[in-house]
């Protein structure tokens, strides 16, 4: 889903009106069910670790592959400036978004009557939600078919479902 930008049009899509880059949004919502996955409930404030948790990796993970497309996307000798990097930033930024919502969800457990089990299936199951969901819409958004969207968001399902067994397997 991941397409490349040719620098020659990465200076007009900076002054177009933001898009949804959905190829980010499943990529960060695997990323925050991984997180949410592997994290464990010890630790003094394990809400608050979590929460801090996939904000943070949703922020490094956002400038490591802003900077793989800058960096993969340039021609060689040409500079970068500012602009393209704003404009890949942005690009990128549905991938910090999608930890947002997992991170919300394990925020307000606590005002849902939630223990530290519950709170982490919560977060997981909406995590892969999402991931589902922005695979769906993507397809659907590059002009897909519905059959199609929705093979894309099976394959995303069974993702997501792998990472669910996985948290299953080891206790968490």
């Amino acid at each position: 889903m991941n397409h490349v930008i040719p620098w020659r049009r990465l200076r007009r899509d900076a002054r177009a009106p933001s898009r949804t880059d959905y190829a980010a949004a499943v990529y960060g919502s695997l990323l925050a069910a991984s997180v949410i996955a592997a994290s464990s409930t010890a630790g003094t404030f394990p809400r608050v670790e979590t929460v801090v948790l996939l904000l943070v990796t949703g922020l490094v993970f956002w400038v490591a592959h802003s900077y793989a497309r800058l960096v993969g996307e340039r021609s060689a000798g040409q500079r970068l400036n500012w602009g393209q990097a704003r404009a890949v930033g942005l690009r990128e930024w549905p991938l910090v978004e999608a930890a947002v919502l997992p991170a919300v969800m394990v925020a307000i457990s606590p005002l849902l009557g939630l223990g530290l089990t519950a709170t982490g299936w919560l977060a997981l199951g909406v995590a892969v939600a999402q991931q589902v969901g922005w695979a769906y819409v993507g397809a659907l958004h590059a002009t897909s078919s519905r059959r199609v969207a929705t093979v894309e968001a099976a394959i995303n399902l069974v993702l997501g479902l792998v990472i669910v067994a996985a948290k299953a397997a080891l206790g968490h």
